[in-house]
């Protein structure tokens, strides 16, 4: 199966992006989750608008599908200006983010995506865009080149990653503002599908409610997309209204089990414990062993069994935890019960 079609990938795809707009909120109030991000935001916005100042440039870092790109448009919406998203790749030279930048009116917020994954030149340039509004050019190359100054409109920076430690140091330390994203609790989830399924004019009982939201895996991306699967099939095998007994139906097709767990979660976890008695083994063996790439099993897979304490990251490999066990209706060794 393919990773970017998973059910529970916390990735957006084209296809979910006209949707997923109109379920985003549009202002502090109506966002759901992240208190201490949005309470510090409220104030340093407020402060912002009273001093008729840009807000400082904001750091956004965490897994994705948390809500970054959405508080993006909000403060944006509550500052009164015009956002400009964009993301790491996308801006390729110097060039492209001078075209982007001159276009920028005073306090306007840009949004970049993927921030880590700048070009270093890119970088480079942004460093003077940041701190003095400026953008040094050189212009002509070997001894006809000359340097000349652009003065931009002041403007804020929201830089939204998934990889904090790729960021380099110097572009780090002009961040204002750094917020971290968690995982959302299974309330919080609660009620954001519940806000979701009254958009789009959804009946749904509070089990169900329940029951996505502790299979979401803690994110806000998942649990709506989990809720339009589930209205799919309320729609074409029941009445419509989705209840429990819909819900659980959805999740069994879909292969997604009482954790959140789907079924390379559960093979990964399987080898480890079947072939390599628990751990620890390395990623590589592992890769080898399921026939998925290494990096799409680190950056796809594990972070998630590790949060939910299915998985532990040794220096020796990776080892299957007592939970992992449980889960599967294994027995655990005396010598692999290790928690977390």
């Amino acid at each position: 199966m393919d990773f970017e079609e998973r059910i529970t990938s916390p990735d957006k795809n084209f296809e979910e992006e006209g949707i997923e707009l109109s379920l985003r909120p549009k202002k502090l109030l109506e966002y759901i989750g992240q208190k201490a991000v949005t309470e510090n935001l409220q104030i340093f916005i407020e402060a912002a608008k009273i001093r008729r100042e840009p807000l400082d440039h904001v750091l956004f870092y965490g897994p994705p599908g948390l809500g970054k790109t959405t508080l993006a448009g909000i403060i944006a919406n509550e500052l009164g200006v015009d956002l400009r998203i964009t993301s790491g790749p996308a801006i390729e030279r110097a060039g492209d983010l001078a075209a982007i930048l001159t276009n920028l009116n005073d306090n306007d917020v840009l949004f970049i995506d993927e921030i880590h994954r700048l070009n270093r030149s890119v970088e480079e340039v942004l460093y003077s865009a940041m701190e003095d509004y400026a953008l040094d050019i050189i212009i002509g190359k070997g001894p006809s080149a000359r340097s000349i100054r652009l003065d931009l409109s002041k403007f804020t920076l929201i830089g939204a990653t998934t990889r904090a430690g790729s960021l380099s140091a110097p572009l780090r330390d002009r961040f204002g503002v750094l917020s971290k994203f968690e995982l959302y609790t299974i309330d919080e989830l609660k009620k954001i599908i519940k806000r979701s399924s009254d958009i789009l004019n959804i009946g749904i009982d509070d089990e169900s409610l329940t029951e996505m939201a502790r299979r979401s895996r803690g994110t806000p991306r998942v649990a709506n997309r989990l809720l339009k699967r589930v209205r799919d099939f309320s729609q074409v095998k029941g009445n419509g209204t989705i209840d429990l007994e819909i819900t659980n139906q959805t999740l069994q097709s879909l292969g997604i089990d009482a954790q959140g767990l789907e079924n390379l979660d559960r093979e990964i976890l399987k080898i480890i414990i079947e072939r390599f008695h628990g751990g620890p083994v390395g990623i590589d063996t592992i890769s080898a062993s399921i026939g998925e790439e290494r990096v799409t099993i680190e950056d796809v897979y594990e972070p998630y069994l590790i949060q939910a304490g299915f998985l532990h990251r040794t220096q020796k490999g990776r080892m299957a935890s007592e939970l992992a066990y449980r889960h599967l209706g294994l027995e655990c060794p005396s010598d692999k019960q290790i928690t977390m």
